[in-house]
Parts: structure tokens; C-alpha cells; sequence
């Protein structure tokens, strides 16, 4: 599935000559503060590094789920420095000062056709209050899988495992929210999805059970590992991974509670098409209904539930309607079959015991609007009463503030999600 929201990409980071008058030892550090333009704020920081020719910058924003992303152009001279940041859509270019014999760090941001001032405060020295990592591998189903322990600074018993979601993302795309449950005390986990990062495999003829039963690996090893006991484990995931949670929690039995974000009430398939129907209704209009089955039975075919020969006939009976230019027909030859997309967790939540938050936007353009109606009614029917249904008013499927804002040039997560995920969990475990 689609995750909507702003993609840095990491250039090669340029040389810069450094000024004979330049103290490394002073002006390197980490730089952290606010920047503010109307009704937008957010947390940023710059790591600010040096060896014997260059300097280097990595910019962190853990509500933007960037982390240490590599900034380009950097330029020294003197007590300035300045660098840029390059998204899909726009450039932002930083420029700064060290003041107060280097303490801080002064400066702007300009993006299109605005600029931001703000001042960067050095931190201290002291990283106890940093979460820690641990680097680990563990087997599943003969696989060799690598994921990331994060340790907060005072040891918890609460923890929580981030299992894998759609596509070829690995844990980086997972790892601002892995740090930021560790720094509100939970002892997180997440790991590289097979076939991705470092982790052996082949994620694409996977099934869902087979992915789960690496998520389940997964979580039995951690807990292993880490000496947490499973009746003290939650599990989150997002999207194609929210769909796992009512699975893997009718596995594991034990396990404390689920949490499902942003998942469809209905099939995979049927999300899909839910979005591409979103995305091309108004373009198509009145004829959506019959574009609309023709690129179900795309998906179908993908699915291996429509022939190919079926769907060749249905391709040579309507290439000549108006709207088959906005119909998604990929190439044949070379498509890979998904039976993944005719998964849906309706059935494993019929029957899942544990406590579940299930947490959707109210302006999610893939999955269907009324997926929490169906996944509530399908946790009534399996006598779950110790489940809750929060809709987050203005944010998109991947849990970010898509509502009005005076600096819409990058996204940041919706400022409730966070909390509302900490506060679901403090109240399921006072029930305890």
C-alpha cells in the first residue's frame, strides 16, 4: 500500500573546505530546538560531525519518522554553515550561525517562497535519558532475519513489538516511532521484513501466515531475549501489518495486546481498489462504477482468482472505453502473483480475546471509511468487550496531520496519535 508522506532521499554529501579558523572540537554536537511558522511546530535535529577533511550533517525530525538523514551542500566558513535538504517535491535550504561561543545555533529555513527562523540549543553531554540499541539476528522458517532492540533509560517491564508492514520497506521506515516508544519507557523491538534490509528471503511470494510466522519468530525471540514475559508484550502494526494483529494474537494467546493502525475492514484486494477508486473517481466520473470492475479483475488476476486468458478477454472488450486510461494494468509477462491480497483479518478478529485499539483517520484515501465499523462489529462477535475505536480527525493512512497547516512542505505525524497510543495502554494495564 501507498504511504503518504514526505520521502527524504539521501544524496552523496558534498565536500567543503574547511576554514583554518574553525574549531571542530567546539562546533560539532548535536543542535535541537523548535521551529515555528503559525499553527506548525515541530522538533528538529542537526548532528553536526567532522573528521580530518570534512564536515557532515544528519538531520533528525522523529514526528516526520526522519532519521538521520543526510544533509547536502554543506558549506563552512567561518562561524557560518549552511546546508540543504532535498525531498521528492521541494528543497530546503539552511542557514545558520554559531553563537555563544557555539552553544547554539542560529538560523533560518527557506522552502518555496517562505522563510523560518529559529535557534538550535547544544545538548549536554549526559545520554541517559537516550534510548540504547542493540543490534540482533535471529532464524525463521531457515531464514536469517536482523532487527533492533531499543533499550529505554530506565528499564521497563512494558513492551511492545512493531511487526512488518507492505512492500519492500525495511525497519528504517519504522525506526522515528521505535525510538519514540522507547523514550516513553516501552522496551521496543522491530526488524527487517524477509527479503528486505539484511534479513534473507523473499517477502513478494510470501503469504500472510508465512509473514507472520516470522512476526511470531520474531516476538518469541524478543521476549527471549529481552526476559520480557509475552503476558507483558503488545503488538502495533500499520496498515498490511494492523491486518496481522487479530492473527498473531490468536497464535500467541498470551500476548498482552494488539494495536491496528489504519486497517482495512475488508480484504486486501478490496483496499486496494478502494484506493484506486479514490484517486479516480472524479477524473472518470460517472462511468466509475464499470471502470471499476474492469480493475477488480486486474487485481484479481494478481490475486491468481482471475485467468489470464479471462483477463486478456475483458482487456480486448473494453480498451476502447474512455475511462481505461486511468485503468492500472501492469505488465503480464512479468507480474508477480500476490495471493496476499485475498487476506482479510475480519476473521481472526471474530475470534481475538486481548485487548485492541484500532486507530483510523478520518481522511485515509485507502481503506475503506467504514473499515472500523466492520472490525468492531467483528470484535463483538467474538465477546470482546475490551476493545476501543478512536478516529483521528484530520489524518491521513499513514497517521499524519493532513489538515490545515500555515507550512504544509512536509508532513508530521497528527499530534494526537502518540498520546492516544500511550493513554490506551496506560488504561489497559490499570485494568490489570
Amino acid at each position: 500500500m501507498k504511504n503518504i508522506f514526505v520521502i527524504f532521499i539521501a544524496f552523496a554529501i558534498f565536500s567543503c573546505k574547511r576554514n583554518p579558523e574553525t574549531n571542530e572540537g567546539e562546533k560539532k554536537g548535536n543542535y535541537s530546538g523548535i521551529i515555528e511558522y503559525g499553527n506548525f511546530s515541530d522538533k528538529i535535529l542537526f548532528e553536526i560531525e567532522s573528521d580530518s577533511i570534512n564536515f557532515k550533517v544528519f538531520f533528525t525530525s522523529l514526528e516526520q519518522n526522519a532519521n538521520r538523514i543526510p544533509l547536502q551542500n554543506i558549506e563552512v566558513s567561518g562561524d557560518s554553515i549552511n546546508f540543504k535538504l532535498q525531498s521528492d517535491f521541494y528543497t530546503y535550504s539552511f542557514r545558520n550561525k554559531w553563537i555563544e561561543n557555539n552553544s547554539k545555533l542560529r538560523g533560518s529555513l527557506s522552502v518555496d517562497t517562505i522563510t523560518i527562523d529559529y535557534t538550535l540549543v547544544k545538548e549536554s553531554l549526559d545520554n541517559s535519558n537516550t534510548p540504547k540499541s542493540e543490534e540482533i539476528s535471529f532464524e525463521s522458517n531457515g531464514l536469517s532475519l536482523d532487527g533492533t532492540i531499543w533499550y529505554p533509560s530506565n528499564k521497563s517491564s512494558q513492551a511492545l513489538v512493531i511487526v512488518t508492514s507492505s512492500g519492500n520497506a525495511d525497519r528504517s521506515a519504522s525506526r522515528a516511532e521505535a525510538i519514540l516508544f522507547a523514550r516513553m519507557g516501552f522496551t521496543t523491538f522491530h526488524y527487517d521484513k524477509r527479503g528486505t534490509g539484511n534479513s534473507e528471503g523473499n517477502w513478494e511470494v510470501a503469504t500472510i501466515e508465512e509473514l507472520s510466522a516470522d512476526d511470531i519468530k520474531a516476538i518469541k525471540f524478543f521476549s527471549d531475549k529481552s526476559g520480557i514475559p509475552l503476558k507483558e508484550i503488545g503488538i502495533k502494526g500499520s496498515s498490511q501489518g494492523a491486518t496481522k494483529i487479530p492473527y498473531i494474537l490468536s497464535e500467541l494467546e498470551n500476548l498482552k495486546f494488539g494495536i491496528a493502525v489504519s486497517c482495512p475492514g475488508v480484504s486486501l484486494l478490496k483496499s486496494d481498489l478502494n484506493y484506486w477508486i479514490n484517486i479516480n473517481t472524479e477524473a472518470i466520473g460517472n462511468e466509475i462504477e464499470a471502470a471499476t470492475a474492469f480493475q477488480r479483475k486486474v487485481f484479481e488476476f494478481i490475486a491468481g482468482k482471475l485467468s489470464r486468458t479471462d483477463l486478456e478477454k475483458a482487456l480486448d472488450n473494453e480498451k476502447s472505453e474512455s475511462w481505461f486510461s486511468n485503468i492500472w494494468v501492469p505488465n503480464l509477462d512479468e507480474i508477480q502473483m500476490d495471493k496476499k491480497l485475498l487476506y482479510s483479518p475480519i476473521p481472526y478478529f471474530e475470534t481475538t480475546k486481548q485487548p485492541v485499539l484500532i486507530l483510523q483517520g478520518t481522511l485515509d484515501e485507502i481503506i475503506p471509511s467504514n473499515s472500523h465499523e466492520l472490525i468492531s462489529n467483528a470484535l463483538t462477535k467474538s465477546g470482546n468487550n475490551n476493545f476501543k475505536i478512536i478516529l483521528l480527525e484530520g489524518a491521513s493512512h499513514s497517521m499524519h496531520y493532513v489538515g490545515e497547516s500555515d507550512f504544509p512542505y512536509w508532513s508530521k505525524l497528527h499530534p494526537d496519535y502518540l498520546k492516544t497510543i500511550e493513554n490506551w495502554i496506560d488504561s489497559v494495564s490499570n485494568t490489570k
